[in-house]
């Protein structure tokens, strides 16, 4: 019986330690043996935001209690994986060469193929690990570092057709929760908060939204709420700019999805397509749902990876090395950290464009 690849992967890119080991199935779809990730969130939470040095610090002292847990949970031996996966970029270097650097020791010390993957591309590929998912296909990734419409042609062949021309839409919820008094990651609690508020008691602004094609911009929703939050008393107004503030982005991501769906039309060339949405942000069960409307209403299916999967972690950094793997594309153990690694480097340098902070 022919021995089914297995992928251990790393990611270190920002505050979370994950190392996941995944094996390849007969069905096109493969096994997450194990997913562990280790969050920064305490370390972090006064400071009302992520310090590079202390998250760097924190993935020294975590990694290697990580992986052990990883392999141990994946009921495999060291000696079983078949090649090894880490994030290269785009990311906070002094975290990157962390992980980056305990992927190639490890790699070197099995003597087993080294794969640098681009941190983007783990989240484009994310649904592979719970689907067939086919090329071509329109992306939607939206996170904390990053808002940006691509056409995923193949593996590693990427065509932008939008991103942010300023800040990232996640960056936009957590700098609008910090304002509003919900405690650092307050992007995710932002949604719990909006539940409890009337979307329509604060006008904000949406720009760009009807020009730039598919491109995005946040930086002026950010100032509007700003000025709002100075005069909020109450808690029902922190409850009613969550509420309002969550709409926006609503109106915005629909609208320019539509924009993203008319051009992919015209690169794909079929009725049918697929819109697959991942990141951080695709975990915003609103969001989830009006994408998923408009999807359906244009003739796209809608493809959200699962609610863990769509935050950082390794399994998609392994997926990513698996089907490098299956081509044998590897990697030299000389291979850099890469703050910023966009997936399409054809286009037009914008500040979304590959950044992950």
């Amino acid at each position: 019986m022919k021995k089914k690849t297995i992928i251990l992967g790393i990611e270190s890119s920002c505050d979370e330690t994950a190392v996941a080991l995944i094996e390849e199935n007969d069905n096109g779809v493969p096994s997450i043996l194990s997913n562990i990730v280790s969050s920064q969130v305490d370390i972090h939470k006064e400071f009302g935001g992520v310090v590079p040095e202390l998250a760097a610090r924190s993935h020294i002292e975590k990694i290697d209690l990580i992986a052990k847990k990883a392999i141990r949970e994946s009921g495999k031996n060291l000696e079983d994986i078949d090649a090894v996966a880490a994030t290269a970029g785009p990311g906070l270097i002094v975290c990157l060469s962390v992980g980056l650097n305990f992927g190639k020791a490890v790699a070197s010390f099995l003597n087993k193929p080294f794969i640098a993957v681009n941190h983007l591309e783990g989240h484009a590929l994310s649904p592979k690990l719970v689907t067939k998912l086919e090329y071509p296909y329109l992306l939607l990734l939206i996170s904390g570092g990053h808002s940006q419409y691509l056409s995923v042609q193949d593996l590693g062949k990427y065509k932008r057709l939008g991103t942010t021309i300023d800040d990232a839409v996640g960056e936009a919820f957590d700098k609008t929760a910090k304002l509003i008094g919900i405690e650092f990651p307050g992007g995710p609690l932002l949604e719990k908060f909006a539940e409890k508020g009337n979307p329509e008691k604060f006008q904000l602004p949406k720009p760009i939204i009807n020009k730039g094609g598919c491109n995005l911009s946040f930086a002026g929703l950010k100032t509007a709420v700003l000025k709002i939050s100075k005069k909020i008393k109450t808690n029902q107004d922190k409850y009613d700019l969550a509420a309002s503030f969550q709409k926006t982005i609503e109106k915005i991501l629909y609208r320019k999805s539509e924009v993203a769906f008319t051009e992919f039309k015209k690169i794909s060339g079929k009725k049918r397509n697929t819109f697959v949405v991942a990141g951080g942000v695709a975990a915003n069960k609103n969001i989830r749902k009006i994408l998923t409307n408009l999807s359906l209403k244009e003739n796209f299916e809608p493809i959200f990876p699962p609610l863990d999967l769509c935050g950082d972690n390794a399994a998609m950094i392994a997926m990513v090395g698996l089907e490098k793997f299956k081509i044998k594309k590897f990697d030299n153990f000389d291979h850099p950290a890469k703050p910023r690694w966009p997936l399409d480097s054809t286009a037009v340098f914008l500040k979304g464009a590959g950044i992950k902070l």
